[in-house]
């Protein structure tokens, strides 16, 4: 990843920071310091965490970190007094402020092309993150790149717009995604950069961040893609908005909340893991890392499991991903599906071990004039090393490329 903000530009595989094209020098811990606060600037980063990252298994003392705080300040033109980019948050710790750009290297190292675009330049992806504001005051975070007509992507359960975009779980989606069109990303409340402390967490107030997002961005016209959860509420903003909405593109999706469904065996094991996730969540515990990333991404590698481990810790708090999943059980758009008017694409995965495939056809066989792709793999998050995944990129290609 390289991050710009102001005249700098802070390259993580290359170890610089510079300056209008000149390199600053730094050492080597300020650098990593640098790096962990911006990777980290939608919260305020404790002393402890700072010590446990950037000294890991050594002690230190205080004055250590406020020597190497102060480096990184003069490294790029902050000081104590304004905090234009590194914010002391008192009794707490420190937090980088401020507008900060991001973008894929252009020349990734060797073996970590893709694959499927083997001795192609890759034009260079700028994301760029902004904030809009609900009608009851909640900032949302949502990020733009790539050129040409308007996507956007309906937020899904455990979000980040940085995280997402250099795991290997969500990154390979956002590329291809973005390849050809202007995909717009965002963080629904309490994940991610959005804000966290929030406390209207309805299905409502997800289809009021998707409203948001859009009149922000200043679209009239635009194809819309709902992953998991993020299906109903497209379904619903598309309801409403019929003239906004060009293409509906629903991939893993229910129609009816595990709760809606009548089954007591399926809402007893619901309701365990709803216990489950309020005890469990982000912690560094294998048993339940294993429970929960088995049934997304069974064929998921060691790497890949990791990743999604800390993805539940960066995205959101034990007790919002708890509400969430409750949330979720309560939703019901089948009485919404024949006043849907846009041309929809519905894809599922056939052994898909979080979403049953029964769940997704629902929104095929309800939605006037819908088409429904299965896709040969048992991975709810498809992964990038799979044929389903090129399969679901050509067909999502081809529909957008049609009406």
């Amino acid at each position: 990843m390289i991050f710009s903000f102001g005249e700098f530009i802070l390259d993580k595989r290359r170890i610089e920071l510079r300056r209008a094209d000149k390199v600053c020098a730094v050492e080597p811990q300020v650098f990593d310091l640098l790096c962990y606060l911006i990777e980290n600037r939608d919260r305020v980063i404790s002393k402890q965490e700072l010590f446990d990252t950037i000294w890991a298994d050594r002690t230190v003392s205080d004055s250590a970190l406020s020597s190497r705080i102060k480096a990184a300040r003069q490294a790029i033109g902050d000081d104590g007094k304004s905090q234009n980019w590194i914010q002391t948050a008192h009794g707490r710790g420190f937090r980088f402020v401020g507008d900060v750009a991001s973008k894929l290297d252009p020349n990734p190292i060797a073996g970590n092309d893709d694959k499927r675009h083997e001795g192609q330049r890759e034009r260079v992806l700028v994301q760029k993150i902004q904030y809009c504001k609900t009608a009851d005051n909640v900032q949302i975070a949502y990020a733009c790149l790539g050129q040409g007509r308007p996507l956007i992507k309906a937020a899904n359960w455990m979000s980040h717009l940085e995280f997402d975009w250099e795991s290997p779980i969500w990154r390979h989606w956002i590329t291809e995604l973005a390849r050809t069109h202007l995909l717009v990303r965002y963080d629904e409340r309490g994940n991610g950069l959005s804000d966290r402390n929030v406390t209207d967490l309805t299905f409502e107030a997800m289809v009021a961040d998707l409203e948001s997002v859009a009149d922000a961005q200043g679209l009239d016209r635009f194809a819309l893609f709902g992953i998991s959860q993020g299906c109903a509420v497209s379904v619903e903003y598309a309801v409403r908005h019929p003239n906004r909405v060009t293409h509906l593109i629903l991939y893993g999706g229910f129609v009816k909340g595990w709760r809606k469904q009548n089954d007591p065996v399926e809402i007893g094991r619901r309701e365990a893991m709803s216990t489950l996730i309020r005890a469990g969540w982000g912690q560094d515990n294998p048993a339940f890392r294993q429970l929960f990333t088995s049934r997304f991404m069974p064929g998921a590698s060691m790497e890949q499991m990791a990743w999604f481990n800390e993805l539940q810790r960066r995205t959101v708090s034990p007790e919002v991903a708890y509400q969430l999943h409750e949330i979720f059980g309560d939703i019901d758009v089948s009485h919404r599906l024949h006043h849907v008017q846009t041309p929809t694409l519905v894809l599922h995965a056939r052994r898909d071990g979080e979403i049953p495939l029964e769940a997704g056809r629902a929104f095929a066989t309800g939605i006037p004039g819908a088409h429904f792709v299965t896709l040969e793999s048992q991975n709810h998050i498809l992964l990038d090393t799979e044929p389903a995944f090129s399969q679901f990129i050509d067909e999502v290609s081809h529909f957008l490329e049609q009406f």
